[in-house]
């Protein structure tokens, strides 16, 4: 079994080099330095030449054994639950009987499996759990990483009404096209119905959000009061129309309405249009008409 690709060691190998130079180079600088001030310089040459050596080596060492440091943290949350359970059983084991131990393991195990919100809340916590090592696969399977072998860095995970939501940050030669693209091969190796990749920021287009679908919360059925409300034995009969009936008042005290009713007041007759006046004839300075000729 492969635990570290060969590109992921080339790069890790190159990378523990360029640490170990440049912190040498940074710690022996500031050794020698600090060291010339209180000792004999070439004392000081000496002390700060190991320090800088001694530093640098711890430093690449980080950085070369990384990749399974990487692996290890990945599985944090696994290698931790099965060290507490190896050491709680023979803590109890040490200090109680058999008795204490059945009891004791009865009722961690029992009340979780028959209470229902906390079972229901360890069974999203486990899936979340696993998403994360779902998505690693993919990742490393289908999804085209950089040059230097770095996958997406996978943030965390919380349980949704509908399966799991991880946050993801993309490392540098990666986009969010390569998720999309692959998207039905990612709900496949990740037991889901669907998978949708959205962005989770609007100022980095690394951070995405990956939602893992497993169920339709849509199609479930929905308790109503209102089915009680109706009667079965009236389902099915038409309902006669009712004959029209007058309706009167009654109760009302209304002393102060005078019994009389208002008459409509008669309409007002419309303005007659005033005639227009005549225009004036016009004449010639003798006397004559000349209208019909304008």
């Amino acid at each position: 079994m492969t635990v570290i690709e060969d590109r992921v060691h080339r790069s890790s190998v190159r990378n523990a080099k360029l640490a170990f130079i440049l912190t040498a180079v940074i710690v022996a600088v500031l050794a020698i330095t600090v060291a010339s001030s209180y000792m004999h310089p070439v004392l000081g040459l000496l002390l700060g030449l190991f320090l800088g050596a001694a530093v640098g080596a711890l430093v690449g060492a980080v950085v070369l054994i990384w990749p399974v440091l990487r692996v290890i943290w990945w599985w944090t949350t696994e290698i931790s639950l099965a060290i507490g359970v190896v050491y709680g059983w023979v803590a109890l084991a040490t200090h109680t009987s058999l008795v204490v131990r059945l009891a004791v393991v009865a009722v961690l195990l029992g009340v979780p499996a028959a209470v229902g919100p906390i079972r229901r809340r360890i069974v999203a916590v486990a899936w979340c759990v696993i998403v994360r090592h779902r998505l690693r696969v993919c990742f490393a399977q289908f999804i085209i990483a950089n040059r230097s072998g770095s996958l997406p860095l996978i943030l965390w995970a919380r349980p949704t009404p509908v399966g799991e939501r991880v946050w993801i940050y993309l490392r540098p030669g990666l986009s969010a096209k390569d998720l999309e693209a692959r998207l039905d091969k990612m709900a496949v190796a990740c037991w889901a119905s669907t998978v949708t990749v959205e962005r989770a920021s609007t100022t980095n287009a690394a951070y995405l959000r990956v939602d893992i679908k497993r169920r339709q919360v849509l199609t479930a059925t929905v308790g109503s009061p209102l089915v009680d409300m109706v009667d079965p034995d009236d389902l099915g009969i038409p309902r006669t129309r009712r004959p029209a009936t007058t309706a009167t008042v009654g109760g009302l005290d209304l002393p102060d309405v005078p019994a009389d009713t208002p008459t409509a007041s008669a309409p007002r007759p419309s303005p007659r249009p005033h005639p227009a006046p005549a225009a004036a004839a016009a004449t010639r300075a003798d006397g004559e008409d000349i209208s019909d000729w304008i």
